[in-house]
């Protein structure tokens, strides 16, 4: 699997069906890090564990692609969240197998989810979805890890948004009996589902998803993407190391 290390995460370069397989086949947990979240490195020990011991990182920030390229000269093939998951979707609706487990953030996603399922013809019940509770800064959750362990299923779908997510995936790889497939997709299914307004495939590829959602709504995603101002600066001066945590770094300034 071929991989390129930025900022201490391996991250995945090649083509999305490639990534699919092999989390599919092998089993662990796969993370599509964003540009607002390389900020966490420096200030969460728990994300930034899980971040680079996932079984396969997707290159979803297209700011980090641009990044890597002006400032090392490198390419890496950008697969985003929405990518993904349009291409995992469309694998599990040809095999119409009902061996996926969604945790989702609330009953309306659940609803939502649902309605999607139903219109793709994809087999499913109530039992295939676990509503998440507010995680504390571990996200470890008993409960979600028997009940995965007592269905077996093949595939986990995690879409409770970036932060709480990677650490569950973590969680439960380390936790669950045997190794299904988890993958950690954040607002991705949010946008197919329509539990928020969806972002058109040119946008996507043209790395403008961001811009959409800044624009319909600036109060909510404003604050959020300024931690992704200090992206530039992380990757100009840390490469493909990873930051040290931000008492570390003072320590060493001082």
């Amino acid at each position: 699997m071929s991989t390129e290390q930025i900022l201490g995460i391996k991250f995945f370069n090649g083509q999305v069906d490639c990534a699919i397989d092999f989390i599919s086949e092998h089993g662990g947990f796969l993370v599509a890090p964003s540009g607002t979240c390389f900020a966490r490195l420096q200030r969460d020990e728990v994300y930034r564990r899980a971040v680079i011991n996932a079984d396969i990182a997707i290159p979803d920030s297209g700011a980090m692609v641009l990044l890597w390229k002006l400032f090392c000269n490198r390419k890496v093939s950008r697969i985003s969240g929405l990518k993904y998951l349009r291409s995992l979707s469309a694998k599990l609706f040809s095999e119409k197998t009902r061996d996926v487990l969604w945790v989702v953030p609330n009953g309306r996603a659940q609803k939502n989810i649902a309605r999607w399922l139903h219109q793709n013809d994809f087999p499913f019940s109530e039992e295939d979805f676990y509503v998440a509770p507010m995680y504390d800064a571990t996200a470890e959750d008993r409960e979600l890890c028997e009940r995965i362990e007592n269905r077996q299923p093949r595939h986990v779908i995690v879409g409770i948004g970036s932060g709480p997510q990677e650490k569950l995936g973590y969680y439960l790889r380390e936790h669950l009996n045997y190794r299904p497939a988890i993958h950690c997709i954040g607002a991705a299914l949010a946008f197919l589902t329509g539990d928020q307004p969806p972002i058109p495939i040119w946008a996507d590829r043209f790395y403008l998803g961001w811009f959409l959602r800044l624009l319909r709504q600036p109060r909510v995603f404003g604050p959020r993407y300024l931690s992704a101002l200090k992206l530039p600066l992380l990757i100009a001066r840390y490469r493909d190391r990873l930051p040290p945590m931000r008492n570390e770094q003072q320590r060493t300034e001082d």
